[in-house]
C-alpha cells in the first residue's frame, strides 16, 4: 500500500511545520514577557508591547497556536491510520489549516492593539470568535466523518480522547464566548457579575481538561505505543481512564474560584472532583508509562521516547500538584503566588509541549516519505 497516496499527509505536514513556528513565537513572546517583569521600562513603555497586551498574546499562541496546530496535526494522522482510509472532505481539512492560521494571525494582530473582550483565555472579539466556530465545527466534520467511514469496526482509544476534546471545546467556545456586539470590534459578555467569572473559571478548567489534556491524551495513546513497538500496557485502563477523567473533569471547575462570590458548597464541589481526578490522570500516566515494559532499553538511544516519557512524568506531577492546591486549606497559601505559574507551567511545557515535540519528530519523517526517527530505523 502506497501511504503516500493512500492517506491525505499534505495537511498533517503543514499543521505539523505551523506547530513548530508558532512554537517559536509564543515561547518568544513569554521570554519577553518574562523580561518585563524584571526590567518593567525594557520596552520603552510602547504600549502595544506592554505586559498586559503580550501576556494573552503568549498564553493565546502557545494554548491556540502551537497546542492547537499540534492537536491537529496528530488528529489527522491518527484518524486516518487507526482507521485505514483517506481523511474525510479534504477541501475541508485544507479549510480547517488556512482558517485556523487566519485565526492566530488576527489574534496576534488585535491583542497588541488593545482589541480585547478581556475575558481570559477567551480575549478574542466576536468577529473572530464566529470565525473560530466555523473552523471548529469543519475539524469535527472532518475528524467524526474519517471515523464514520472507517475499514474496520473498532475506534481505537485515541480517537475517543480526540473526540472528546473536539465536542467540549466546541461546546465551550460557544457558551462562553456568547456577546452582543456593540461594533465590528467590540462587544459586551452575555452574561454579567458573578456569572460571568463562573464562566471564566469554566473556561480555564475546560482548557486544562480538554485542550490540554484530553487531545494531547490522545496523542501519547497512539504515538507512545508505535514508537516503543508495543501494545498499550492496559487497553482495559485506558478505556476506564478516558470515561472517568471525561465524567470528572467536567465538575472541577470551581477550584480556580475559591474564596470568590461563588458560593462556597460550589467551590466544594469543584476541590472534592478535583481530587477524585487524581485517580484516572494517574491510571493514564502509568498506562502510558508501563507500556515500555519490555523496551526500556530503546529509552537510552530514542529521542522520541525521551520526549514522550518525560512529558508522562510531568504529566503525573502536575496532575498531583493540581488536586493538591484545589485543597482550599492549601489554595489559601498558594493562590495568587507563583506556585501557580509553576504549577500551569509544568503542565504546560513539562506535559504539552514534550508530548508534542516527541509527536513532531515522528511526524514529520512519518509523512514526508522518510523513515521513523528511532536509533533502530
Amino acid at each position: 500500500m502506497d501511504n503516500q497516496g493512500t492517506f491525505n499527509y499534505k495537511v498533517v505536514r503543514q499543521f505539523a511545520v505551523m506547530t513548530v513556528v508558532w512554537g517559536v513565537v509564543g515561547m518568544l513572546v513569554g521570554v519577553i514577557i518574562a523580561a518585563e517583569l524584571l526590567w518593567p521600562d525594557l520596552l520603552q513603555g510602547i504600549p502595544w508591547l506592554s505586559y498586559g497586551r503580550l501576556r494573552p498574546l503568549h498564553t493565546n499562541a502557545v494554548i491556540f497556536a502551537f497546542g492547537g496546530c499540534a492537536l491537529f496535526a496528530t488528529s489527522y494522522y491518527c484518524a486516518q491510520r487507526t482507521c485505514q482510509v483517506r481523511l474525510f472532505c479534504g477541501p475541508l481539512a485544507a479549510l480547517t489549516f488556512w482558517g485556523w492560521q487566519i485565526v492566530i494571525v488576527l489574534a496576534a494582530i488585535t491583542l497588541p492593539l488593545g482589541i480585547t473582550s478581556g475575558k481570559e483565555y477567551a480575549e478574542l472579539e466576536w468577529p473572530i470568535d464566529l470565525l473560530i466556530a466555523v473552523v471548529w465545527v469543519s475539524y469535527a466534520v472532518v475528524f467524526f466523518g474519517t471515523l464514520a467511514k472507517r475499514k474496520v469496526e473498532h475506534i481505537y482509544v485515541a480517537n475517543w480522547f480526540f473526540g472528546g476534546f473536539i465536542l467540549t471545546v466546541a461546546l465551550l467556545h460557544i457558551v462562553n464566548s456568547a456577546a452582543m456586539p456593540a461594533s465590528p470590534w467590540k462587544s459586551y459578555l452575555a452574561y454579567a457579575g458573578c456569572r460571568t467569572r463562573w464562566s471564566s473559571g469554566g473556561t480555564a478548567t475546560m482548557r486544562s481538561a480538554f485542550f490540554l489534556t484530553a487531545g494531547f491524551l490522545g496523542m501519547m495513546y497512539y504515538f507512545v505505543p508505535k514508537q516503543a513497538e508495543r501494545p498499550i500496557y492496559s487497553y482495559r485502563l485506558s478505556v476506564v481512564h478516558f470515561w472517568a477523567l471525561i465524567f470528572t473533569y467536567m465538575w472541577a471547575g470551581p477550584h480556580h474560584l475559591h474564596f470568590t462570590a461563588l458560593p462556597d458548597w460550589t467551590q466544594s464541589i469543584g476541590m472534592v472532583f478535583s481530587l477524585i481526578l487524581l485517580a484516572p490522570s494517574w491510571g493514564g500516566m502509568i498506562n502510558g508509562i508501563m507500556t515500555l515494559s519490555g523496551a526500556w532499553h530503546k529509552l537510552r538511544e530514542d529521542p522520541i521516547l525521551k520526549f514522550m516519557i518525560v512529558s508522562l512524568s510531568f504529566y503525573g506531577m502536575s496532575t498531583f500538584e493540581g488536586p493538591m492546591m484545589s485543597i482550599k486549606t492549601v489554595n489559601a497559601l498558594s493562590h495568587y503566588t507563583d506556585w501557580t505559574v509553576g504549577h500551569v507551567h509544568s503542565g504546560a511545557l513539562g506535559w504539552v509541549a514534550f508530548i508534542t515535540f516527541g509527536c513532531i519528530y515522528y511526524l514529520i519523517p512519518a509523512c514526508s516519505g522518510g523513515r521513523r526517527c528511532t536509533a533502530y530505523g
